[in-house]
């Protein structure tokens, strides 16, 4: 029996639209688009990670698997040697099963996939055959924010956990500094197909088994548009929504040439950032 889910992605990266780029490359007939990346995946790295939200840790720590390229093209990319220049390693959905595996063999608390925007075909097929030979712990898709609605919708029952970026609440901003134009769009409308899938957060003994999870990196001089970015998840998605409100920025890639950009945010800025989230009602904030 076909599966109609995994056709409809092999048909959406056949004139590639797997993200609102929206490239139009035929990927299924071996044509690369921005990301760089035809149908097979291509993985940089995989192993148990400690530097993520401690609700995705356990004992374990999450089980990240990070994969080349990116649909994004942000100035300060902090990794940036994975999403612009690396490609990766070659897996076929299988092998990426069998690492899914292995992964929560070696005791991770979930399979997280990183940047996997672009890559859906073949991460679609690896989930599902990992799942049929005994994957047991959560999948978490940790994106850009810069994801498809229709990509999204065939993941359903698949991922457990999404966590993706709000980056921007201006669509000038996320033209500039991401090269695409219209990031708070498609961003806000894929983190309500997000949270329509998984609910608000769903935390066990200090795990996170389900759920939305929403990173905002505060940017210098109020770049990122925090107070519009809390609006929108405090009165279009949900109140109780797990947000991490991130003060971690620092000038990367090409951001050291920039002069908005080049300097660390002062304890005010993300001060303030925490009291506009709180001041919509927000109150569960990663820690």
């Amino acid at each position: 029996m076909k599966d109609q889910r995994l056709e409809k992605l092999i048909q959406i990266a056949s004139n590639c639209a797997l993200c609102p780029r929206c490239c139009g490359v035929d990927r299924a007939g071996g044509e690369l688009g921005f990301c760089g990346i035809g149908m097979e995946a291509r993985v940089c790295s995989w192993g148990p990670h400690w530097g993520e939200e401690s609700v995705l840790l356990g004992e374990g720590g999450s089980g990240t698997i990070f994969f080349a390229g990116c649909n994004l093209e942000c100035v300060f990319c902090q990794n940036y040697e994975i999403s612009r220049i690396s490609r990766g390693h070659r897996l076929s959905w299988g092998e990426l099963a069998s690492v899914m595996l292995k992964l929560e063999k070696r005791g991770c608390a979930n399979v997280n996939l990183v940047s996997p925007s672009h890559q859906l075909p073949v991460i679609y097929e690896a989930i599902k055959t990992a799942r049929h030979e005994g994957l047991e712990v959560p999948v978490v898709y940790n994106s850009g924010g810069y994801d498809s609605v229709e990509a999204l919708q065939c993941f359903e029952g698949l991922v457990d956990i999404y966590m993706p970026d709000l980056k921007y609440a201006d669509a000038d901003v996320g033209r500039e500094l991401s090269g695409v134009p219209d990031y708070p769009e498609k961003a806000k409308s894929a983190i309500k197909e997000m949270h329509r899938q998984v609910g608000d957060l769903i935390v066990r003994d200090g795990v996170a088994v389900r759920g939305l999870i929403v990173r905002h990196l505060v940017l210098p001089g109020g770049l990122a548009g925090t107070a519009e970015c809390m609006r929108f998840i405090a009165e279009e998605v949900s109140k109780d929504t797990y947000v991490n409100i991130m003060d971690q920025y620092y000038p990367e890639y090409r951001a050291c040439a920039r002069e908005d950009l080049n300097r660390r945010i002062t304890r005010a800025e993300y001060q303030q950032a925490v009291e506009i989230a709180r001041s919509y009602g927000l109150w569960n904030f990663a820690d």
